[in-house]
Order: structure tokens, then C-alpha cells, then sequence
């Protein structure tokens, strides 16, 4: 039997669920790894069901609870990044703090090695960048789903819209996000420079 690299990884995470699960089964704390391999085959397992992205969210939240993993866990699995195949696609599911936040920091606090702190409330994208709104059709007889930093001038073909104004372009959304259209659907987006002084020309239409 012929399996792509794909299925060797899905099978790979099962494998490790089942020793989660008889982990936890018998008692025992899971540790990190073991927390995760559970995580993401449930989180597997709801998109193979045909659940949609937030079901499949829901049941990779769901499937380990604080107080069946070992200390310093939820610090160490802040944040999961698994793709998933949806009846629209492969999508990228980012879960963050899937076993519950860690300890709160206390004044004094050096934090952990490779910790990311962020300031209360919320932060700006892309700030002080001159933004474009633009006017977007799908002409196609499928979905159609662009990421937040490819090059939106190049995007797929059935996406009609003003492609020179688009040129050194991308949407404005948070890195790992995307945005669909469906079949026929128009959408105004918002898009911002990529960061760099050079802007690729595009040909109109002849």
C-alpha cells in the first residue's frame, strides 16, 4: 500500500494519540508532545467528519483540558499550526492556547526563554501604510482562497478586478489568513504594500 508523505504524517499523529490517550487513560499527566498528538488528531478528525474550520477549532480546544497535562504545558503548547482538508481545501488551522493560557506573569517577571509579550488591547497591522481598497468578482465555478502575503496581482485568473492598481499589493489581513470567495462573489478588500520600495508593473489587458 502506497501512502504520500501526507497520510505517513497523519498516521504518525494518530499513533502518538493512542499513546496520549492511553496515557491519560491510566491517570498519568500528558506532557507536551503527547498533548499535542492528541490535539491534532481530534482537530483531524473533526475536518474529516466534514466539519467546518471553527468545528474543527472547537474540537482541537476541547480535546485536552488544563488539568490533564503536566506544569509549564500550556506555556510550551501556546500555540498549534496544523493543515487540515475541508470540503473547500487544504486550510491552515492556528489554534492558540489550546490547553488554556499559561500562569499569568507577575511584575518582575523575566519570562520564559522565547516568550512573546504583547501590550494590552489592540495592535495595528500595518501602521502609517498608505492602503487601497479594491473591488473583487469570481468568475470561477470553484472557491477561490488567497493567503495574506501573495502577491495579490497575481492571484488566480478568475479574480477579476483593476490588477494594475494592485501591483505590489497584498491583502490587508494577519500572516497565516486568508480570504475566500465563492463562485460568482464579490468582495471589497483591502490591500497594503509589501514593505519594499520596488513595485512589479503588470501589463493590462491587450
Amino acid at each position: 500500500m502506497y501512502l504520500s508523505p501526507t497520510e505517513e504524517d497523519r498516521l504518525r499523529i494518530f499513533a502518538a494519540a493512542e499513546l496520549a490517550r492511553r496515557t491519560r487513560g491510566d491517570g498519568i499527566k500528558l506532557n507536551a508532545p503527547e498533548a499535542t498528538a492528541l490535539i491534532c488528531d481530534e482537530m483531524h478528525r473533526a475536518a474529516r467528519a466534514g466539519a467546518s474550520l471553527d468545528a474543527v477549532l472547537a474540537a482541537g480546544r476541547s480535546a485536552v483540558g488544563p488539568d490533564e497535562v503536566l506544569d509549564g504545558v500550556p506555556a510550551l503548547v501556546a500555540e498549534i499550526r496544523i493543515e487540515v482538508l475541508l470540503e473547500d481545501g487544504m486550510r491552515l488551522a492556528v489554534l492558540r492556547d489550546p490547553v488554556g493560557p499559561g500562569p499569568a506573569s507577575q511584575p518582575g517577571d523575566i519570562g520564559r526563554p522565547g516568550e512573546i509579550r504583547v501590550p494590552a488591547g489592540e495592535i495595528p497591522l500595518t501602521p502609517g501604510q498608505p492602503g487601497l481598497r479594491i473591488r473583487v468578482t469570481s468568475s470561477s465555478a470553484k472557491p477561490i482562497r488567497v493567503s495574506s502575503h501573495y502577491p495579490f496581482w497575481r492571484v488566480n485568473a478568475r479574480l477579476e478586478f483593476d490588477r494594475a492598481a494592485a501591483a505590489g499589493y497584498r491583502l490587508d489581513i494577519p500572516a497565516g489568513a486568508s480570504v475566500r470567495w465563492a463562485p460568482g462573489e464579490t468582495k471589497e478588500v483591502n490591500l497594503v504594500p509589501f514593505g519594499s520600495e520596488s513595485v512589479t508593473t503588470v501589463a493590462g489587458p491587450s
